[in-house]
């Protein structure tokens, strides 16, 4: 990977700066590798389900294709000789070294556990498995409306993994493989706006260490993998400045569509991009026929398919109309102040928060009852839920890079007028970098004025990167760099990650059950033990939360209905993939509707009860019969749950 020059290598105080060492070309290729790839697995998807062939076989022949046209139209292949000596040397130092121990501990985590991300598995995966029962994309009857309306880029790279491999064991490689790429991005794009080589150097080590990013690189979530994209556009846009070469805009275009076609909430981020490629143009214009091809392979794989096929079936671009609540935001200031209090706090708060359970049940009686109700109508519940320790679903970048960030900005304006800083030599000018990081945040603003989900901490993850330029261009930033206090402070915000890391209950890197369990039984009254022992059961069964159930059916049956709720996750009926389809149902559908399509039905518990409904008062509506019962937690918010297997009367 590019990792940028060495901190020593930076300007010292009253001289010029070195120039910034250009980037090894194995690295450019892997970034570039990793857009096209992405592309073309959503020209993949999308076009084998045209074809109703989303399986092996069509892959195979799509991708034996692509290689064909690949090695007849390839140019002479310079991958430039890896100088694992020079990256060897540069890892002795702590920050470079300390983000290869977390890469490592990813790495092992990954290969340890499966994939527990909830959103993960109730609809990334969920979908996925969907669309090969059906050998196509197709609109899912579902209570679960996300696996319909959502973005596909992050599916359509993993379906093929889905595909040969007949298991989720090496989804995380999705997430895995960019994330390796971050530092290097994060340097070449912060220099480009003007951050100075010295700065960038120590961020692009301390960024992808912020809880979103760790936890999702060994996870099948699709919010850090659009930081990648957000980062890959701006720098190749950055490049083509230098460069002009008509390539790198080809890579920008692609990756600002991979994007927004990996979640809609990406697309006011096209804002700052759109400043920095609107100037260059004329290098389309001048080569619109080389263009064009590439044009409609970043329209296919950004929002526009999805988006089509939302206002085909919901009449709504954005598909909000399938929403049981409309997260939209009706009152702008309202959706300003609340999107601001949850990134403030799953970004400020401490990796261990005892005391999350009381400020859940009493955050809301802390603000005046006006400002609640207008945060009722304007968002989904739990707008002020927080955890007891970071995971994937809520986590910003968390504890140590956002107070390292806030130390950092008021510490720079003490220390500004200590040296003369030279100006940062970038191609792009001055001028137009400043529009960019101010676009940024007008960006992450538009959000805020629009977003009422719970989760912004979470689904802001491509806008950090992009906002945090604009806080580390100051004068005094790189003279703070210097400072042994600061340099003490950042070696904090890592050690701070390796303890995020190994506490994760999605997947623990100590043995949590075993020593808690002991902790329990020695200390039975103890309350936060006897909780920390629950979490992590719970999360531990995550990825098959079924099994129980599943085991209830017959061994050969190859159709099975599902109710649940939204939340509800059939992924483990589908186990082992390719055996069985699973079919979705409604409590409202009618009996020969499901008759029709399934045998067995797999109802539950919560969805019945919430619509009032006993199970005998579902079997007596639809002509059913009873066949197991078991009792499944599911989420510690719901308890123990019912499950139902029934099947239909002859």
């Amino acid at each position: 990977m590019n990792i940028g020059p060495s901190p020593a290598g930076d300007e010292c105080e009253g001289s010029i700066p070195a120039p910034v060492r250009p980037p090894d070309a194995l690295f450019l290729r892997l970034v570039k590798g990793w857009i096209w790839l992405a592309a073309l697995a959503a020209l993949a998807g999308w076009s084998l389900s045209v074809l109703g062939q989303l399986n092996r076989t069509g892959y195979a022949l799509f991708f034996a294709a692509a290689v064909g046209i690949l090695l007849a139209f390839r140019r002479r292949w310079d991958w430039g000789r890896p100088r694992w000596r020079k990256y060897a040397r540069r890892f002795r130092h702590p920050l470079p070294g300390a983000f290869a121990v977390l890469a490592a501990l990813i790495l092992a985590g990954s290969a340890i556990y499966p994939p527990t991300n909830y959103t993960g598995l109730n609809y990334h995966l969920a979908r996925v498995l969907q669309w090969l029962a059906h050998g196509q994309w197709c609109w899912i009857h579902s209570p679960v409306v996300r696996m319909n309306y959502s973005g596909c880029a992050f599916e359509w790279l993993t379906t093929p993994v889905v595909v040969f491999t007949n298991s989720d064991r090496l989804l995380f490689l999705v997430n895995f493989t960019p994330y390796l790429l971050l530092p290097g991005l994060i340097f070449s794009v912060f220099t480009r706006l003007g951050v100075r080589a010295r700065v960038a150097w120590h961020w692009m080590w301390l960024l992808p260490t912020g809880y979103n990013f760790l936890l999702q690189a060994g996870s099948i979530g699709n919010d850090a993998l659009g930081a990648v994209y957000a980062l890959a556009a701006m720098d190749f846009a950055g490049r083509a400045w230098s460069s002009r070469r008509i390539s790198d805009l080809w890579v920008s275009l692609l990756a600002a569509a991979l994007l927004t076609g990996t979640k809609p909430v990406s697309l006011p981020l096209g804002l700052p991009w759109l400043i920095l490629v609107v100037p260059l143009a004329p290098m389309l214009r001048r080569q619109w026929l080389p263009t064009l091809p590439v044009l409609l392979l970043a329209v296919v794989a950004s929002f526009v398919p999805i988006g089509l096929m939302n206002k085909l079936y919901s009449d709504d671009w954005l598909g909000r109309t399938v929403e049981p609540f409309h997260k939209e935001i009706h009152q702008p200031l309202i959706g300003i102040l609340g999107n601001a209090i949850q990134v403030v706090l799953n970004n400020f708060l401490p990796p261990i928060f005892p005391v999350a359970g009381w400020w859940n049940s009493h955050a809301a009686s802390l603000l005046p009852r006006a400002l609640v109700e207008a945060f009722n109508a304007n968002f989904e519940t739990g707008l002020f839920l927080t955890g007891e320790v970071p995971t994937e679903d809520m986590s910003g970048l968390g504890f140590g890079v956002a107070w390292l960030l806030v130390v950092s900005l008021l510490a720079s304006f003490w220390v500004r007028g200590t040296t003369r800083q030279t100006p940062a030599n970038v191609p792009i000018p001055q001028w137009l970098c400043r529009s960019v990081l101010a676009a940024a945040w007008f960006s992450l603003l538009a959000y805020f004025m629009k977003s009422g989900m719970n989760t912004a901490a979470r689904l802001i993850t491509p806008y950090y990167l992009a906002i945090v330029p604009l806080l580390l261009i100051g004068p005094g930033q790189s003279q703070l760099t210097r400072c042994r206090w600061w340099r003490a402070l950042s070696m904090g915000v890592p050690a701070i990650a390796l303890a995020v890391l190994i506490m994760s209950p999605d997947r623990p890197l100590w043995p949590a059950t075993t020593i808690l369990s002991k902790v329990l039984a020695q200390y039975p009254k103890q309350r936060s033990a006897a909780r920390a022992v629950e979490v992590y059961r719970l999360y531990s069964n995550r990825n098959d939360a079924l099994a129980g159930v599943r085991e209830l059916l017959p061994p050969n049956l190859k159709v099975v209905g599902f109710i649940g709720d939204g939340d509800d996750c059939d992924v483990s009926l589908w186990r082992p993939f390719g055996s069985r389809r699973v079919e979705h149902f409604l409590l409202t559908d009618a009996p020969e509707f499901m008759r029709a399509r399934a045998h067995y039905v797999v109802v539950g518990g919560w969805e019945l009860g919430v619509n009032h409904l006993s199970i005998k008062d579902w079997l007596r509506q639809n002509g059913s019969e009873l066949v197991a019962t078991t009792n499944v937690t599911v989420k510690i918010a719901e308890g123990p749950q019912s499950w139902y297997v029934t099947r239909f009367k002859p």
